[in-house]
């Protein structure tokens, strides 16, 4: 089986419009949390999000082909472009139908298909824009990102709500892995932030309510009541091992297991036992030959609902056994909050790039100790520390489970 490395990061997130910039926001564990600016939240329970600030299309791709694009596969495409350029690939020496690109979103162009309805209620059907629908489909993140950067390999996305970044990269590692294609920009991008998103959100219940930015999203914490919708992407550029070598890539990381599970338990809530969470994490780490031992870090999927902070932190025991204590884990949606569909692009990143500076960020918004997630949760300081192999895990209503492992290199 080959070898799958990652040469290629891209980020666009609440708190940095690249990867550095987010990563070193994590690191001072600043929060990308505040008042909703999109549309007027005065009739809306919720009034916050991590909304990305000071985006301009523009500063990635063409105006004109901008205004074609949904604001979701705008970040996608931003992303992709920087993991393009950080990697050193030269496309015009690939093969480009063995570069391929798998980058999801879990529910697409909401925005455009809230302004295209109303333009149908009040002006009638003649006045919906034709193009509506490749505005608005999911698989258009993968498609654009295609458009623009040229390659013609392998092209999708993965579906699976909130870990649909994550079983992305996972399938994306798989193909490589077993012959397929040479490399492939893989993640997830999404921007959901828009009346309708929120209004279904909140009125499941699934949202904070809390209207402090720095506690809103305070995953494991006793009195968390819900996530914080938050948007952008996260790319990841995977190669084969000996291609990135035999081109004096700068490999980043290894990832080196992927699992793949389903709760079939609840349309929303995880299994109360955490059993198929657990399960992916034992397929990753069975895939990788990796004991649970070898491991030091969890990027959890860490949302700051009662339920999945509570499941998650039994699955990893289920996973981990007494090692879990010995773990550290945190939440990246501590500061960005909860990018569905995206969610596990970003946080992929952070992972790579906590093997890469064996720094471990914080669970930011961490007061108050609740007996049911007591494990180390790397509360509001980051810490320095040996890290060799790390698992980022996601999490989608319908009960899908994808777990990610990486590998210092």
């Amino acid at each position: 089986m080959r070898r799958v490395v990652v040469t290629g990061l891209g980020a666009i997130t609440p708190i940095g419009l690249d990867v550095e910039s987010y990563w070193n926001n994590l690191k001072q564990g600043v929060i990308g949390i505040g008042p909703i600016t999109h549309f007027d939240t005065s009739e809306y329970t919720v009034k916050l999000a991590g909304e990305v600030k000071d985006f301009d299309p523009k500063n990635y791709m063409d105006r004109k082909n901008a205004r074609k694009y949904d604001r979701f596969s705008q970040f996608a495409i931003a992303a992709a472009k920087e993991a393009l350029k950080n990697s050193g690939l030269d496309l015009e020496q690939e093969d480009l139908y063995r570069v391929g690109v798998i980058v999801a979103s879990g529910i697409g162009g909401l925005g455009t298909m809230e302004l295209e309805e109303q333009k149908l209620i009040e002006k009638g059907p003649s006045r919906v824009s034709p193009s509506l629908i490749p505005k608005i489909i999911t698989n258009m993140a993968a498609g654009n990102i295609a458009i623009e950067i040229g390659v013609k390999g392998v092209n999708t996305n993965i579906v699976t709500a909130c870990a649909s970044a994550s079983h992305s990269i996972g399938e994306a590692f798989r193909n490589i892995k077993y012959g397929i294609s040479d490399a492939i920009f893989c993640g997830g991008a999404e921007s959901s932030i828009v009346p309708l998103g929120i209004a279904g959100f909140a009125n499941m219940t699934a949202l904070s309510t809390n209207e402090d930015p720095n506690f809103a999203s305070r995953p494991f914490d006793k009195d968390r009541d819900g996530f914080v919708m938050g948007e952008g992407a996260g790319v990841l550029l995977l190669e084969e091992y000996e291609h990135a070598k035999a081109r004096g890539a700068n490999i980043l990381a290894e990832i080196v297991g992927y699992g793949a599970t389903c709760d079939a338990y609840h349309l929303t809530s995880p299994d109360p036992e955490g059993t198929g969470a657990g399960k992916a994490m034992e397929f990753a780490l069975a895939e990788a030959g990796v004991g649970p031992e070898q491991v030091q870090y969890i990027n959890a999927h860490g949302t700051s609902t009662p339920y999945n902070d509570h499941f998650e932190t039994l699955a990893i025991k289920r996973a981990f056994g007494e090692h879990a204590y010995k773990l550290k884990v945190n939440s990246t949606k501590s500061m960005t909050g909860h990018l569905l569909g995206a969610a596990g692009g970003v946080e992929a990143v952070a992972t790579v790039k906590t093997l890469m500076d064996q720094f471990i960020h914080p669970t930011m918004g961490y007061q108050t100790p609740d007996e049911n997630c007591d494990l180390d949760y790397v509360p509001n300081q980051g810490v320095s520390t040996n890290v060799e192999y790390a698992i980022s895990n996601s999490l989608g209503f319908g009960g899908h489970n994808a777990s990610l492992l990486f590998k210092r290199i």
